[in-house]
C-alpha cells in the first residue's frame, strides 16, 4: 500500500471513530450501533 493511501485510510477511520464517540448512547442505539462495535465500524469505512 502507498503512503499517500495509508494515510487517507488513516484519517478516514480516525474521523469515523471521533464522529460515532461524539453519539450518546441513545443516538447510538437509534442506528443500531453499540459503543463496542465503533471501531470495528470504521475499520469497515476504509
Amino acid at each position: 500500500m502507498n503512503p499517500i493511501r495509508a494515510f487517507r485510510n488513516w484519517r478516514t477511520y480516525t474521523h469515523t471513530v471521533r464522529e460515532l464517540n461524539r453519539l450518546n448512547a441513545r443516538q447510538l442505539n437509534d442506528l443500531g450501533i453499540s459503543r463496542a462495535d465503533i471501531e470495528t465500524i470504521a475499520r469497515k469505512a476504509i
